[in-house]
């Protein structure tokens, strides 16, 4: 126990999260020590280092907790603070947390760039004439404003007792301030130095507890810490830490996992998310080439984008042991990047660093955050893993902001104008770097959705076709390139039925992407479609395994459920799709189907009902209509069909005159499906839907044709 108000300084705002964090160099800590006395005389609950560092703990851990805990940030402005890197990284922190930046200037020191981008939207007050004893209840009015919208609507309360010394210590420092210099004082060369001696008579009231604080709890330093000097011989030597009491473990998620949130925009203009979204992406895919990693994939840990979840909430859904996160900072072909990986079971942060690079350096950046995270985690790094990292790669900056441009757009919505928005930008890619080999991967794969979702038959085969030549010109380019073999994989089934290069395909991508859901689901479901059920369903459930909150991932589960004839598991699939994103009337029809191959009909046809309809929504009302004997109503269906989508959608049609029990007109569609090759044909093997036609002569020759794999 620290006499002199010791209790208080231990335990200050401890009993609940402090309203402000109080950021300032070790030379200026009288003055931050004053602040926070001005402060809390006015109910404004404050953390300041080092006086609220519990005894054994981690400094800078301490710290960002702190800092993400508090509502506001106030930074003592100085000459110390502007190059005190740990000052930095703390307003950095705040406002990668969207937390309001109040800064108190005590002198005229001109800003570095990096504080000015972080601050020239925050509030200032300038203390740094002889007005610096009003500042202190303008702070405290100004604190009070902003933190007011965050505090439960109450109005903040004055503390019921305030330690004397640190009272004393504003009133010593507000009177001192604002006189002027005796005569007989020493000449000082300018006036800012003989403003800042003033602050020595505070410093004997303040240093004293500061110190007796710091002498009990002992700590670490962040970065170069905010001791009584910015220099390690003066860093005390760190107490062994408290030990933890023991407690049942009930969080044990698996060893080497670690999910890679979006990093925060600090670019100011919304506009440019798809930059530091895009980038996060990046980074997750690079951890994905570490065999010994389990990684989180993109939806999921893009799911929390936005919304206030504590970090151990999201490593509980996500099941995962580490989270890495960060902000981007792009200005130009530069980028500011500030990463830092924490342990989600104890909260401590693993490692942390800040990287300045040229955009033409981004595939080495890529790397060295790469194995900065796997060394963190005692992961292995194997010896090819950072040439993994670096394949399809571009040194082209703008390339490679065109290329994110392409993966971002169409994450909230996806239409015709999108998928060509999205073709477009990839194409741009291409355009700027020829050499880009995960550019033409990422348009192969767009061209073959957009020829499969949104294309009508006249252009079909055009999209078909370049998919196929980006395809195999990103193999050419980069033949280790796991998506580049998946989506060649994707573009051999889907556009040219070519059901035993797509195996070869997949299989390659596989074994150089074992841990890619992308690479799992997209192969589980071609193997389930070529008979090889159980091999299939496993690659899609290891696929969800890594993308639990991804309802497009939960889709192709429900799919492959459904091909696999378990109906259940389909339905449930589709439900848990459904629950991620209530809007998505596909999945709405994808469950109503499995619930009428359940023979569930009055669930499918609420289900199929969900507006607007699509026509897989209508396809499955053609179906419930006939099985409640309104044949009219599933006529006017299919016809709605006909008219929107031609003779693109023959397999369709081909499914509903089955289940109709039409089996002349059902195997007239299934053969005009081989001939326009229809993407949806790939299931004849195994779709339920086709079961009244397997005996038939026409469709057994169409299978025999189809060529599946043995």
């Amino acid at each position: 126990m620290v006499e002199g108000g010791g209790e208080e300084q231990i335990t200050g705002a401890r009993s609940g999260a402090p309203d402000v964090f109080i950021s300032f160099a070790s030379p200026d800590s009288a003055v931050a020590a004053a602040v926070c006395a001005a402060l809390e005389q006015e109910g404004v609950t404050c953390w300041l280092a080092p006086r609220d560092v519990m005894p054994g703990e981690f400094y800078a851990d301490a710290i960002v907790r702190a800092i993400d805990a508090a509502k506001a940030l106030v930074i003592v402005l100085s000459q110390n603070s502007i190059g005190s890197p740990h000052v930095l990284r703390e307003v950095e922190r705040a406002s990668s947390k969207r937390h309001p930046v109040i800064s108190l200037r005590i002198d005229h020191a001109p800003l570095p760039s990096g504080l000015e981008y972080f601050l020239n939207t925050s509030q200032w007050l300038d203390a740094s004439g002889e007005e610096f004893g009003g500042a202190l209840p303008k702070l405290a009015t100004a604190v009070r404003r902003v933190i007011a919208s965050a505090h439960d609507g109450k109005p903040l309360a004055a503390p019921a007792n305030i330690s004397a010394d640190r009272a004393a210590a504003a009133r010593v420092l507000t009177a001192t301030s604002a006189a002027p210099p005796k005569s007989h004082d020493t000449p000082q060369p300018s006036a800012v130095p003989a403003r800042r001696s003033s602050y020595v008579v505070a410093a004997s009231l303040v240093a004293a507890v500061v110190l007796a604080a710091a002498v009990v709890i002992g700590f670490r330093f962040f970065d170069r810490g905010h001791g009584a000097q910015d220099s390690a011989e003066a860093r005390p030597p760190a107490p062994p830490l408290v030990p933890a009491p023991a407690t049942p473990a009930a969080f044990s998620p698996p060893a080497h996992s670690v999910a890679v949130l979006p990093f925060v925009n600090m670019s100011g203009d919304p506009k440019q998310d798809y930059f530091s979204d895009g980038l996060s992406e990046e980074l997750l895919n690079s951890l994905t080439s570490v065999r010994d990693l389990q990684v989180a994939a993109r939806t999921s840990s893009f799911f929390f984008k936005g919304k206030e979840v504590e970090l151990s909430e999201i490593a509980h859904k996500l099941n995962v042991g580490a989270v890495l996160e960060g902000s981007v900072r792009k200005d130009g072909n530069h980028v500011r990047i500030t990463a830092q990986l924490i342990n989600a079971v104890t909260g401590f942060h693993l490692w942390s660093q800040t990287y300045d690079r040229d955009l033409k350096d981004v595939l080495k950046l890529q790397t060295e955050i790469a194995t900065a995270v796997t060394q963190a985690l005692q992961a292995t790094l194997l010896a090819d893993a950072a040439a993994k990292i670096e394949v399809g790669g571009t040194r082209n900056p703008q390339a490679f902001d065109a290329y994110l441009r392409g993966k971002t757009t169409g994450r909230d919505k996806s239409d015709r104008t999108v998928a060509l928005a999205k073709i477009a930008a990839f194409d741009e890619a291409i355009r700027l770097d020829p050499g880009f080999a995960k550019a033409y991967a990422s348009k192969a794969s767009s061209e073959v959705a957009y020829a499969e979702y949104y294309a009508l038959q006249t252009d079909i085969r055009d999209h078909v076709n370049r998919a196929r030549a980006a395809a195999e010109r990103a193999i050419e380019l980069a033949p280790d390139l796991a998506e580049g073999h998946s989506a060649l994989a994707q573009v051999l089934a889907n556009g040219f039925l070519d059901f035993s290069g797509a195996r070869a395909e997949n299989e390659r991508a596989l074994e150089l992407a074992p841990n890619d859901p992308d690479v799992l689901l997209r192969a589980g479901w071609f193997f389930v479609d070529i008979g090889r059920t159980d091999a299939g369903v496993a690659m899609a459930r290891r696929g969800i395994t890594a993308d639990q909150l991804n309802p497009r991932a939960y889709r192709t589960l429900s799919i492959v459920l459904q091909d696999a004839h378990d109906y259940s598991g389909s339905v449930e699939a589709a439900q848990r799709a459904l629950t991620l994103n209530p809007n998505d009337t596909r999945q709405a029809a994808l469950k109503g189907q499995g619930q009428l191959l359940l023979g569930d009909v009055e669930a499918a046809r609420q289900s199929c009902s969900t507006p607007p309809l699509d026509w897989e929504s209508r396809l499955c009302l053609a179906l419930v209509y006939d099985k409640l004997h309104r044949r009219a109503d599933a006529e006017a269906q299919v016809a709605a069909m006909k008219t929107e989508l031609g003779d693109s959608a023959a397999y369709q049609y081909a499914e509903i005159y089955a289940q109709w029990g039409d089996i002349s007109t059902a195997l007239g569609w299934l053969e005009k499906a081989y001939e326009l090759k229809d993407p949806g044909i790939l299931s004849l093997r195994v779709d339920p839907l086709f079961d009244p036609l397997r005996k038939e002569a026409r469709f057994q020759e169409i299978e025999r044709k189809l060529k599946y794999p043995s």
